[in-house]
């Protein structure tokens, strides 16, 4: 099993949920170089462990993640040279492609503020519950460097629409929890930060239960069907489809609706 040094990991064998803590609240949970590294072997390891199946992604204290830590990554990135550079940023992303290809369903639980890093983050997420304080902003031109950072321009317009994502980018500006939730950026609000995490888990432990490879067929169709048209769309659904009808998934759903009992899927 998984044992990280830089963030908290534990896992539900019964549930099948796995839920990954950001653990520097003093920090506001600020991402390091060790971080980064780990969360993304981490979410590779997931993907192929057949005891999890669904995972949460939270922070301690007032933030979910506020982005890298400005003195032991934005203080060297400062000095390194453009090899260095490039390998850091093509960690960023292999982090977000490990997150997008998990083949589990990926909750980011928003215990607070979201920013930067952290804000792409939670985008790369399957679905995002939020408390009042989660604010979020994408803040990459406000210190100089791109909106387009780490996926962002890639995976926000399919979240919020071209128009909201350009203003999002550019400005690098906060927008509150309750706005981001009416955009469609939040797909919950709870009431509280203390109730956040329990949200998420419940409906990770709710998804746990849906037959995974339903979802996780389901997950990669989203993703692989954005760049089809229509037609090639419909023909891959058909296929997709037609498969499933012979998975074993389906014979126990139909089996337990008629003798009346709950589905035990695979």
């Amino acid at each position: 099993m998984i044992k990280p040094t830089s963030f908290l990991f534990e896992h539900n064998a019964k549930s099948g949920v796995a839920i990954i803590t950001l653990n520097r609240p003093e920090r506001l949970n600020a991402l390091t170089f060790e971080v980064y590294t780990e969360l993304r072997d981490t979410f590779r390891s997931l993907g192929t462990n057949d005891h999890i199946r669904t995972i949460v992604i939270t922070g301690t204290g007032k933030a979910f993640c506020s982005g890298g830590d400005v003195h032991e990554i934005i203080g060297n990135l400062v000095k390194s040279d453009e090899k260095n550079l490039l390998e850091f940023s093509q960690l960023t992303c292999d982090l977000v492609r490990a997150i997008c290809e998990c083949p589990y369903p990926v909750i980011a639980a928003l215990n607070g503020t979201a920013a930067g890093a952290g804000a792409v983050i939670a985008t790369a997420c399957d679905m995002r519950i939020a408390a009042p304080s989660a604010r979020i902003a994408f803040l990459f031109t406000k210190v100089g460097l791109s909106g387009a950072d780490m996926g962002a321009a890639w995976l926000l317009p399919r979240l919020v629409g071209l128009g909201r994502a350009t203003e999002l980018l550019l400005t690098g500006d906060f927008i509150s929890a309750n706005e981001a939730y009416r955009i469609g950026l939040y797909n919950h609000l709870v009431d509280s930060g203390e109730k956040v995490v329990d949200a998420a888990r419940n409906l990770a432990a709710a998804l746990a239960k849906a037959p995974t490879a339903a979802l996780s067929a389901t997950k990669k169709a989203l993703q692989q069907e954005l760049s089809m048209d229509f037609s090639t769309a419909l023909d891959q659904e058909a296929k997709l489809q037609a498969s499933f009808m012979k998975h074993a998934d389906f014979r126990e759903a139909y089996n337990a609706f008629v003798t009346k009992r709950p589905p035990r899927f695979s």
